[in-house]
């Protein structure tokens, strides 16, 4: 897919919680259409950023941009209808209800009656009822859990949980997807379907996504620009190829004179290989 105009934009941005500045002086431009990665040691500020854009937490100084238009000071519940969607670090799905009625949950927001139609369960509320339960199945037809729907949603294996609550968030046909560690507790083999996932959703859904991730495997293999943190901070942008061999992204995550140690054995293995 190619990528386009800036869909989000984040500018000077800082959030502290009391003398604690979690994230400072953030700058991020997310294109249109982009496979997008925030990574960064845990503590960092990644899922603070997240919580930023989507209205949990109100920002300290700065501002976010949406389609050019800033979101600051919005209810979260206004973010999403704007077009952002997110998924959890922690899996949160209604645990006791039904697959089907997870993603039903999502599209009515949108449902189109009133107070009064569902209270006398009119015609409208009846035709509109059955809409959402179409979309819905047809929308979990998508992430192969058609067959899952009178399920519940706690009984599921995890990796099936992780596809639900990305058809939940989805199913409010957001713009931009926002992933929080969604490889969390997967084994490889999951977290190489979750790639193929991630790639097909952007495409089928035309989406923009940011994701965060720990899985170096998961982020290399998606993404295609990457932004690092380390304490609240911006320390680096690049390509997959670029963030692999920055001196600072290595000391980030392996500790001071990290870089100097990989560099030597870089030398050492191309002269073995030499020799």
């Amino acid at each position: 897919m190619n990528t386009g105009s800036e869909l989000l934009k984040i500018e000077n941005l800082s959030k502290n919680f009391g003398g604690l500045r979690a994230v400072r002086d953030m700058e991020m431009v997310i294109p249109q259409g982009s496979l997008y990665g925030l990574i960064g040691p845990n503590g960092a500020g990644k899922t603070t950023i997240f919580n930023l854009i989507t209205g949990i937490y109100g920002l300290t100084s700065g501002q976010i941009l949406f389609n050019g238009n800033p979101i600051n000071g919005y209810e979260p519940f206004e973010i999403n209808q704007m077009g952002i969607a997110r998924t959890f670090q922690n899996i949160r799905l209604f645990p006791n209800l039904t697959v089907l009625d997870n993603v039903r949950i999502a599209y009515h927001g949108h449902a189109g009656y009133s107070f009064s139609d569902a209270l006398f369960r009119s015609r409208k509320f009846e035709a509109k009822e059955k809409e959402m339960t179409d979309q819905a199945i047809e929308f979990l037809s998508v992430f192969n859990l058609q067959d899952r729907i009178h399920e519940v949603a706690k009984n599921l294996p995890y990796g099936e949980q992780r596809r639900l609550e990305i058809a939940r968030a989805l199913a409010a046909y957001p713009k931009l997807l926002l992933l929080d560690e969604p490889a969390a507790g997967m084994n490889p083999n999951e977290s190489v379907a979750l790639m193929d996932l991630i790639h097909f959703i952007r495409e089928r859904f035309n989406l923009t996504i940011l994701l965060i991730e720990h899985q170096m495997q998961v982020v290399m293999g998606v993404c295609e620009m990457i932004t690092v943190m380390d304490f609240g901070e911006k320390i680096a942008f690049g390509t997959p190829a670029e963030i692999q061999s920055n001196p600072r992204v290595i000391e980030a995550y392996l500790g001071p004179g990290a870089s100097a140690l990989a560099e030597k054995f870089k030398r050492r293995k191309t002269e073995n290989v030499t020799n």
